[in-house]
């Protein structure tokens, strides 16, 4: 599913990650840990397609992505990658099915199937009676739910998460933890989470653990 061989990234100066070597299966959660400053967001981004290594490898699905050219990188991206981050990046003056659709619209949906879909993922994840309501008449865990679903709508192969309970309160994040094992088990997909939430990262199938760049 997604293997990460040798990758090395810098910025000026300042080397962040120092050879990476991972493999992640399938269907399968992964937690990231370590301090603040490790590396861990700019692995996700490498991973994502965000961003590139200076050297190395990443295959997802056997494609070898840091090969691709920025047009069918976006598309690859928009097809069989999913976000969810710490503070959700929803647009205030869209509803939740809008900003659900969102990626589905960038992928070439048309309005009427985008909204079909967004309002099957909302209603799957509790939010039925929530979908016309702007995200400032959602509470904090609605408004990551709905980043969720926004992850979900283009039914991608991998769902990258970063510190996504990090902005919530623990109850909140207690059910978001429970929401990602409902999803892999029920859509088969893989999540790989950066965390400094201990419970979640124990609860995870693998666990990769990144000091100063290198995981230990």
């Amino acid at each position: 599913m997604i293997l990460v061989e040798d990758i090395h990234k810098s910025y000026g100066n300042l080397r962040v990650l120092k050879g990476i070597f991972l493999h992640i299966p399938r269907s399968t959660i992964v937690s990231i840990t370590g301090p603040s400053g490790a590396g861990k967001s700019t692995l996700l981004h490498l991973i994502g397609t965000i961003d590139k290594p200076d050297s190395g490898i990443i295959r997802i699905n056997n494609v070898e992505v840091n090969t691709l050219n920025d047009k069918k990188l976006a598309s690859f991206r928009n097809k069989h990658i999913g976000f969810v981050f710490q503070f959700h990046h929803l647009l205030p003056e869209f509803t939740a099915i809008e900003n659900v659709s969102i990626p589905a619209y960038i992928g070439g949906a048309s309005k009427k199937d985008a909204n079909i879909d967004a309002t099957e993922i909302l209603e799957f994840l509790g939010l039925k009676d929530r979908l016309n309501h702007k995200p400032s008449e959602l509470s904090g865990g609605e408004q990551q739910r709905v980043a969720v679903a926004r992850a979900l709508i283009n039914k991608p192969d991998i769902v990258l998460a970063d510190e996504p309970s990090g902005n919530l309160d623990t109850e909140n994040a207690k059910e978001l933890h429970k929401l990602f094992f409902t999803l892999r088990d029920t859509f088969k997909q893989t999540f790989v989470i950066v965390t400094h939430n201990e419970d979640l990262a124990k609860m995870a199938d693998l666990r990769f653990n990144l000091i100063d760049g290198v995981i230990v």
